[in-house]
């Protein structure tokens, strides 16, 4: 931990530079218990997606608060977790390199051996085939429990719903190596459709989809085994399905800006920004004024970021600045708080998140929050 950062602990959020990553810690906690308690009512497990924000402590907050443990996309940020003390994962995603798989049979020899567990996605014979010869090669005692990915809709990964899905399943249950735990039914394009209309139209047609696939497992005599997806969007509509028994919502625990334009559903509940970006203006005319975050400090795949508590806009975004418009603009060296147009790739542009108590306004620095899994893409 850079000793900078370190030695900001116990100071008012006055002391912290600009640009810099920081989680309001009371909303964040907020958020944590919300879900926690609506996968307790709901009789839901919680494995919400470490991808997010790659951040072991993090993740063990989650699954203290009652989460069975937690997803990720990549073999190396399962890595990261596990050698800081996360030992549920499960990477939601398709691993095809035969390298790539080696090290995934190593994770799950290490992790079982310490009283945990690994899984894995698989959406083809040819995965399901070097899955089995990577688990085979790292010997008997090496547990991994593998979940058939459908295409629900997203048209990126996943195999199609119905009887290729049951082949597929077939395919995994023919090796020894492998222990079929369930389906992997994730529709991500639905988590921003903006009318909550939208996304029950949409996930009523998911459910229809994965509960016809489990039907049809059934009648060739195979018990479908846990249903896993959703995502911080729709979360509620799979929980209400009969079909899901595990949430994967990750955003909830930070929010971002482009979450805020979702209009809400009752059935969920409501979460607040926790992530900002503190940055500080630099230059100003008569029409504009620049502050010290760009590109390098958040992500804009989602949109630029929102100005919290203000009706300035920011306009544009270079490397390395924003240009703001908008009544009342600021003054050389005043503060602003940055909502991030989407947490993920904002996350993984810092090597630590400072974490607030108190506020943003009068708040003082209570932990570091290491990004342990930043720049993790194998």
């Amino acid at each position: 931990m850079r000793p900078d950062l370190q030695a900001l602990v116990g100071q008012g959020v006055e002391a912290i530079d600009t640009p810099a990553l920081v989680v309001d810690l009371d909303a964040m906690e907020r958020n944590l218990h919300r879900m926690a308690e609506f996968s307790r009512e709901h009789r839901v497990k919680l494995r919400p997606h470490a991808k997010m924000h790659k951040c072991a402590a993090l993740a063990r907050l989650q699954v203290e608060a009652g989460a069975v443990g937690l997803c990720v996309q990549k073999t190396a940020e399962a890595e990261r977790l596990a050698e800081r003390g996360v030992t549920d994962l499960f990477i939601s995603n398709q691993v095809i390199a035969p390298a790539k798989l080696a090290r995934v049979a190593a994770l799950a020899r290490r992790l079982h051996a310490a009283g945990g567990q690994l899984a894995i996605a698989v959406d083809s014979a040819l995965g399901v085939e070097r899955l089995a010869q990577a688990m085979t090669a790292a010997g008997p005692a090496t547990q991994l429990d593998v979940f058939v990915e459908l295409d629900v809709g997203q048209h990126r990964c996943g195999v199609a719903p119905g009887p290729a899905a049951v082949a597929l399943v077939r395919e995994v249950l023919r090796h020894p190596a492998l222990r079929y735990a369930g389906l992997q039914a994730y529709q991500g394009s639905a988590q921003h459709q903006r009318s909550a209309a939208q996304r029950r139209a949409t996930i009523e047609e998911v459910a229809a989809q994965v509960a016809r696939t489990c039907t049809l497992l059934r009648a060739d005599g195979i018990e479908p085994g846990l249903v896993t997806g959703a995502g911080t969007g729709t979360f509620a509509l799979e929980a209400a399905s009969g079909v899901f028994g595990e949430l994967q919502a990750g955003s909830y625990l930070f929010m971002d800006a482009d979450y805020a334009l979702n209009r809400p559903d009752p059935a969920q509940p409501a979460f607040e920004h926790a992530l900002y970006v503190k940055t500080q203006i630099i230059s100003r005319s008569d029409d504009h004024a620049v502050c010290d975050a760009g590109h390098k400090s958040y992500a804009v795949d989602s949109g630029l970021p929102l100005v919290h508590g203000s009706d300035l806009q920011i306009t544009g975004a270079s490397d390395e600045a924003g240009v703001l418009r908008g009544p009342a603009l600021p003054a050389r060296g005043d503060i602003l708080w940055l909502i991030p147009g989407h947490c993920d790739p904002t996350v993984n542009l810092h090597d630590a998140m400072v974490g607030v108590r108190g506020g943003l306004a009068r708040g003082r620095v209570e932990r570091i929050l290491a990004v342990d899994a930043r720049g993790a893409l194998t």
